[in-house]
């Protein structure tokens, strides 16, 4: 079955970045699904406590909601670079909201721990789509002079999600109970379905490679054995026992391995579940390169910062999500501006001064101590997020855009995937490295303990943030450098 409805061609006399009406309907469609999938996926960290209390279950069973959910999404992601061609837009929407929004009702009914884990993981599998979707469809729809301002109202949904998330989650859990956060979540998925249901058109071509049953047993023992043990390294600091961290990181690393070794051999004919060819492409790889590191030094920060907050500052936990909470809406309010400057001047105008940007907060953070300004952390953590933002949109935009499009699904994927396991990784190692610390100092009952342990691992974060200063120079638009898109899959 063909598709080809991308909807690129600008009316007669319009603007090269001219995008049609049916086909920003079906970004805005898009856009609301992923941001209600991001919203539900941070509202469940505060939520621990109330459940250990309410299901009778260890905080280590508690902590498996999330984990579960991470886990998910690390197993599925990478696969839904080959469903995407496979299938058309509106099936994979629609599975993908149906999936998610029969998770959030099993989870809102939920008689016992057992039943809420499953319904995670059907959540989770719905999320999974959700953003390689929507950037996918993106570049398909939207011609190269617009990308960049699309690209940013990605960044709105990436950063806001996670801003209002916790917020809203601690009101419901204080008036209502944890059930309250899938009751008020379920009818906005169900209305977003509706929507999808009733205007969502198909965009691109599909495909009729066959599933490779083995790279799906693959890509689960070799992305989630990676994310799994990454997620262990955080224990070994409280005395956990590093066997099924080392097990779960060497089924990680072979599965991974054989993974790629498939994907390879599959390719030739076109049936690869994750093309790998996406790697040709020099401003891509870069990209991804890119990413990762400040993936890793991000999400391990954002981490420890409000545990500094609470334990080292004294603050509650309302008052620590308040500090934080300038820099989640600066990243999103930014981005369709980002996406502009992207469009008009290319990356280097926006790379090179969100990296600086972003290393200069990390090392100012490597200066915490029981005495520091609560002002100042709140300045620091805004200007990270602001580096941040700067970072991002062209990096997603200008990775994409190397592409051919036929290869648009599988680069999303490799984003999606790239961000799981790295940021499970900068979580991981800096946890580690702080609880070790911390406990060494007498535990997080001594503020001078803390401060210490966030000073030695958000040096950590400050050393990888500093690195992609020089990659802030090497990394091109497409379209500046002479490569476009035909690079994408050679």
């Amino acid at each position: 079955m063909s598709t080809a409805d991308t909807g690129t061609t600008p009316a007669q006399g319009a603007s090269p970045g001219f995008i049609p009406a049916k086909d920003m309907a079906v970004i805005w469609v898009l856009l609301a699904a992923a941001f209600v999938a991001i919203l539900n996926e941070t509202t469940m960290g505060m939520a621990i406590p109330h459940l250990i209390t309410d299901l009778g279950i260890t905080p280590i069973a508690a902590q498996w909601v999330t984990s579960a959910f991470m886990l998910t999404m690390a197993v599925v992601i990478p696969i839904t670079g080959f469903l995407l061609r496979r299938f058309t837009t509106r099936q994979m929407f629609l599975s993908a909201i149906a999936l998610f929004s029969v998770g959030t009702l099993l989870a809102a009914l939920a008689t016992g721990f057992p039943m809420l884990l499953g319904a995670r993981v059907v959540q989770a599998s719905g999320t999974a789509v959700m953003m390689p979707l929507l950037m996918t469809t993106i570049m398909n729809l939207v011609p190269a002079a617009s990308r960049g301002r699309m690209m940013g109202r990605v960044s709105v949904v990436i950063s806001l999600a996670p801003a209002i998330g916790p917020t809203m989650s601690g009101f419901l859990l204080d008036h209502f109970g944890w059930r309250a956060i899938f009751v008020v979540v379920l009818p906005i998925a169900l209305v977003a379905m509706f929507i999808g249901w009733r205007w969502l058109t198909n965009v691109g071509e599909t495909t009729h490679a066959p599933i490779d049953a083995l790279s799906i047993v693959l890509s689960a023992f070799g992305f989630g054995g990676l994310v799994f043990g990454l997620s262990q390294i955080g224990g070994l600091g409280n005395g956990a026992s590093w066997m099924p961290m080392a097990i779960a990181l060497a089924v990680g690393v072979v599965g991974l391995g054989l993974f790629l070794w498939r994907q390879v051999v599959l390719q030739k004919e076109d049936d690869a579940l994750l093309d790998l060819r996406v790697f040709a492409s020099r401003d891509f790889s870069l990209s991804m390169a890119q990413m990762f590191l400040l993936s890793l030094a991000f999400f391990g920060s954002i981490t420890v910062i409000p545990l500094f907050l609470q334990d080292a500052l004294q603050l509650k936990a309302l008052d620590a999500g308040l500090v934080v909470l300038p820099g989640a809406l600066a990243m999103g309010l930014l981005g369709p501006v980002i996406g502009r400057i992207y469009d008009s001047h290319g990356t280097r105008i926006l790379l090179i001064p969100g990296s600086i940007l972003a290393a200069a907060m990390l090392w100012l953070f490597t200066t915490l101590n029981t005495g520091s300004s609560v002002w100042l952390v709140m300045v620091a953590q805004t200007l990270l997020s602001v580096g941040l933002a700067l970072s991002f949109t062209p990096l997603f935009t200008a990775s994409l855009a190397s592409l051919k499009p036929k290869f648009y699904s599988y680069g999303s994927a490799v984003i999606g995937t790239l961000q799981q396991v790295a940021g499970a990784a900068g979580i991981a190692v800096m946890m580690a490295v702080f609880t070790t610390i911390v406990n060494a100092g007498g535990g997080t009952e001594v503020p001078a303990a803390v401060a210490a342990g966030t000073r030695t691992s958000v040096t950590i974060g400050a050393v990888i943030a500093t690195i992609t200063i020089i990659g802030a120079f090497l990394i091109r638009k497409p379209e500046d450098d002479g490569e476009g898109p035909q690079h994408g899959g050679h």
